[in-house]
């Protein structure tokens, strides 16, 4: 599971590293050490033209907000419950399936929090720890998504913007490396020679696509326990990364 993240890079890194050809200055976040379910999150996506044809498609870098409404759903609500997609079974759940096959994206981290339980010798009660786990080199992960649109049918107008609503999911794995010491799933990033064929709109393929989620990204992660001020979302700032005694 994944139900916390850090993504403090700018816009402007983020276009450079992904190759981001369309970005949008209004829809530009404060970075974020506290990132929650329903907050508004950069994803990296392509999009093929919309009358077809042979233009070329987009690489943009978007504002989704974090937890996937799927199209045919009646309440928006229930994105809150689907932040997380498993790799084992996203290509054929009806909730993600559409999205696996046109709809990926790259979600851009610093690193991720996960929670231990751990008990108190003298009290034996039991607490959860929580412990910031990123990459040792301090690269940024790419993480692999979904997203989808939904549509709101109180609009009349599609021309609308508030007609539309951009979701998001992350596809989670089992883990590995230090993650897989704390808690037995992880958000599943990508390395960069796959960015190009995960983030195609016309790779259909699910044989291929599930092909390039088989492991997490190479190089090594590494944990550190923080504080617990990080439970709350209304707690945000550098501070969240700072390691405490366990």
């Amino acid at each position: 599971m994944c139900g916390r993240y850090v993504s403090t890079r700018s816009p402007q890194d983020l276009t450079r590293l992904f190759h981001v050809t369309d970005w949008r200055p209004a829809e530009t976040l404060a970075p974020s050490w506290n990132v929650a379910p329903t907050d508004e999150v950069y994803a990296v996506l392509q999009r093929a033209p919309r009358h077809g044809g042979d233009a070329p498609v987009r690489r943009e870098l978007r504002a989704l907000r974090w937890g996937m409404v799927p199209s045919w759903a009646k309440d928006p609500k229930i994105g809150s419950r689907m932040i997380n997609a498993r790799v084992e079974t996203v290509h054929e759940k009806p909730a993600y399936r559409r999205a696996f096959a046109r709809h990926r994206c790259l979600l851009p981290a610093d690193g991720f929090y996960e929670w231990q339980p751990v008990e108190n010798e003298r009290t034996g009660r039991t607490r959860k720890q929580p412990y910031f786990i990123h990459p040792a080199d301090g690269q940024v992960m790419a993480l692999a998504g979904l997203y989808e649109y939904w549509r709101n049918q109180e609009i009349e107008n599609d021309d609308d913007p508030a007609a539309w609503l951009m979701t998001c999911t992350i596809i989670t794995t089992e883990a590995t490396d230090a993650a897989g010491r704390i808690h037995p799933r992880m958000p599943l990033a990508l390395t960069p020679d796959h960015y190009d064929a995960w983030l195609d709109p016309r790779h259909e393929d699910a044989d291929g696509l599930r092909a390039l989620l088989t492991q997490p990204a190479d190089g090594h992660l590494d944990a550190r326990p923080v504080s617990m001020a990080v439970n709350n979302t209304r707690n945000n700032g550098p501070q969240l990364l700072e390691e405490v005694t366990s």
